[in-house]
């Protein structure tokens, strides 16, 4: 199948090449930018020798006519412009941004501050939530890639929402993530001199992740209520760990809540639970698609501790991203994506 990436020039298109480049199904026939027309090798020299295309500019029907899928990895507020150019195209659509992913449009304006996309084309558009929304994936031609954030938030939380096990209104979220959360443009925040021996928390109860977790925490379980949700930026590259903190409604040992996960979880390849006692660290899941999960009940408080860690630019955007467009071209969810954790 014939692919077209918009938007290479970001951390979540580059990382949709280096997946893509090696996909036994998947091939790159064309890379766009609203950029000049240059060698992606020249933005990302680390691509030199092994993929040379040149960006091109975006023609909405040449894509159309000559790829199955387009990826769209662009800033929150471009693909809202762009998805009128692909309407009722002959295409699938796979966007990485966070403007196909609130069905309420005004919640969008309210939490992004930017116009929000045909309201139409938001309402199709499936969440790709990929370990649960396989079947509604499948069947769909335009996908929201959910956020990085909530990929680790939501992937944790769960098994506990749905079966109706927490208290709806104890639900608290204390994430962290590396500096390239904020992607490649510029900025005084993520400068290493500020970055550097440094843990700092920012747009604290206003994080624009916020609505779309708790948009499909009520779709498992209408009882939710506003969570508390903190943002940490860590001196690190890569990698998102979320502790969660829920109140159990009724005695719960540590083994059995691990039981449960399994239970869930068994038959996805990317999301492993870890035995009792052992927790995940980000860098068990660097460069991979791994959504580890740690968990643990105080018996002092009947309250269950959710470590949740992954990878935000594989799992938490083009990982997650290519595991959907498997599932919507009927292929193994794995494919193409059976990276081993880079470590140390």
């Amino acid at each position: 199948m014939k692919v077209s990436i918009i938007g290479t020039t970001g951390y979540g298109g580059v990382e949709l090449l280096r997946i893509l480049h090696s996909h036994p199904e998947f091939d790159i026939h064309s890379i766009h930018s609203t950029k000049e027309e240059v060698a992606i090798s020249d933005e990302y020299p680390h691509l030199y020798g092994i993929i040379d295309k040149k960006m091109s500019s975006i023609d909405a029907d040449k894509i159309a006519d000559e790829s199955d899928l387009v990826f769209f990895a662009t800033p929150s507020g471009v693909s809202s412009s762009l998805v009128d150019q692909f309407k009722g195209k002959d295409i699938k659509v796979i966007d990485l941004s966070g403007d196909l992913r609130l069905k309420n449009t005004s919640d969008y304006l309210k939490w992004y501050k930017k116009t929000p996309a045909n309201e139409a084309i938001v309402d199709e558009a499936v969440y790709g939530l990929s370990e649960w929304n396989k079947e509604q994936v499948k069947a769909a031609n335009w996908v929201a890639n959910p956020g990085c954030y909530p990929t680790a938030t939501l992937l944790g939380l769960a098994p506990v929402v749905k079966e109706g096990l927490i208290d709806p209104r104890s639900i608290i979220v204390d994430a962290k993530s590396g500096t390239s959360g904020a992607g490649r443009a510029a900025s005084r925040a993520t400068l290493y001199a500020e970055v550097n021996e440094n843990f700092k928390i920012y747009k604290v109860n206003e994080h624009q992740h916020i609505p779309e977790i708790e948009q499909q925490l009520m779709v498992w379980n209408s009882e939710i209520q506003p969570i508390t949700f903190s943002t940490h930026l860590l001196p690190l590259t890569r990698g998102i760990m979320a502790t969660m903190y829920v109140q159990l409604l009724a005695d719960w040992e540590t083994e059995r809540v691990i039981d449960l996960y399994q239970s869930y979880y068994e038959n996805e390849p990317f999301v492993r639970v870890r035995p009792q006692g052992y927790f995940p660290s980000i860098k068990d899941v660097s460069s991979s698609n791994f959504c580890d999960i740690g968990l643990h009940v105080d018996k002092r408080t009947n309250r269950l501790t959710i470590v949740s860690v992954i990878d935000n630019l594989m799992k938490g955007a083009a990982g997650q991203a290519v595991q959907n467009a498997n599932i919507m071209f009927g292929l193994e969810s794995h494919s193409g994506l059976k990276f081993m954790p880079l470590y140390p």
